[in-house]
């Protein structure tokens, strides 16, 4: 079963040895600098993501100072446990965990151009393009 934890004094350490596969690193910041960023921006949170006890990867999230509305703004999965459903599943459990928020009807998400597999795996889950881009990065959009 597919879990977030918050990041703290007994799990910091091995999240951010997680890594992506190297053809993807251009795509996403570290986890460090991930977590770093939470602290400078209170708004964003940062989760491990847990299948059962293990460690797979890590998300942050947050209501964007500047149009307050939800972004995701990371999600990685760890080389190792790539291509086994745990990105899809945990983008389905923090867009339900978002949705408890009911202030809100709109997620945003943005991605490299040339990250196809983010593209298709946003794409299935409901996401739209926005027609925007923003420092280089394409907007999607799923409205609820």
């Amino acid at each position: 079963m597919l879990t977030f934890r918050e990041i703290d004094r007994n799990n910091f350490f091995d999240v951010i040895k997680l890594e992506v596969l190297d053809e993807q690193k251009k795509f996403v910041a570290t986890n460090l600098f991930s977590i770093a960023q939470a602290k400078a921006f209170p708004e964003c949170s940062c989760l491990s993501i847990y299948h059962d006890e293990v460690l797979v990867g890590f998300t942050m999230y947050c209501i964007d100072f500047e149009d307050n509305e939800y972004w995701i703004y990371r999600l990685m999965i760890d080389a190792t446990y790539q291509s086994r459903g745990y990105g899809k599943a945990a983008m389905e459990k923090l867009i339900d965990k978002i949705k408890e928020d009911k202030e809100h009807q709109v997620i945003y998400i943005s991605f490299e151009p040339d990250n196809t597999r983010a593209k298709h795996l946003y794409e299935k889950l409901g996401f739209e393009a926005d027609h925007r881009m923003i420092d280089g990065e394409i907007v999607y959009k799923l409205e609820y």
